[in-house]
């Protein structure tokens, strides 16, 4: 079967984005273009979590919702709620009420904060997961990659929840750390040229080089 469908002006496109009218949009402008900025990065690994077990249609149709009640994925602002914040939260019709990965984003955003003030960012951490994409397999053929078992193994030992090899995955072909649009898709096009242009954030502190098997030197 092949992975695009014509899109509404004839042209292919990766053939999920069928799934929902509303996936045309996202696939078009959002996945799979890079992003620096910690905000959007931190608000795409905590709405991966809350779809563990659900569908990505779900999650994006409440996404505006989850900004509202996450400050706009605001770590330091997050990292702030209390007991009384998550009870607040599990009331929010308009979210995913569920205790556990609620609790997770409050903890998330505190480990984020640790990570910007070691990194300088928390872009500059995550995007030292990279995969040398001439080591990548074929488009949409894998739902995990040695990068992103190391990348959750790190966060892990960091102390993040809800974040396992799958999610990490999604979270990286989303945000642009890898091109996982099918091979003609129209978007891939435009998703590479986005990645040759993009500046990678540089951490405060000297990187050290990665070796997908093991993840971050001493970890």
């Amino acid at each position: 079967m092949s992975m695009t469908i014509a899109g509404p002006d004839g042209r292919p496109r990766c053939r999920w984005c069928g799934a929902a009218p509303e996936f045309l949009a996202y696939h078009d402008t959002e996945w799979g273009f890079p992003v620096a900025d910690d905000h959007r990065l931190f608000e795409k690994l905590c709405l991966e979590g809350f779809q563990s077990g659900l569908s990505w249609r779900t999650i994006l149709a409440k996404r505006e919702n989850f900004r509202a009640a996450f400050h706009g994925f605001d770590f330091d602002r997050v990292a702030r709620f209390t007991e009384r914040d998550v009870e607040r939260l599990l009331q929010d019709e308009g979210i995913v009420r569920h205790r556990g990965k609620i609790r997770a984003v409050i903890n998330n955003a505190r480990r984020a904060r640790e990570l910007v003030e070691r990194e300088g960012s928390l872009a500059a951490f995550l995007w030292r997961y990279e995969p040398d994409p001439t080591r990548l397999a074929a488009p949409q053929s894998v739902s995990v990659s040695a990068e992103a078992i190391a990348l959750s193994k790190d966060l892990k030992e960091l102390g993040w929840a809800f974040v396992g090899p799958t999610t990490v995955y999604a979270f990286m072909q989303a945000m642009g750390l890898i091109n996982d649009h099918a091979a003609d898709c129209v978007i891939r096009v435009e998703a590479e040229r986005a990645r040759r242009s993009f500046r990678r954030p540089a951490s405060d502190t000297q990187s050290a080089s990665i070796d997908p098997a093991i993840g971050l030197e001493g970890n």
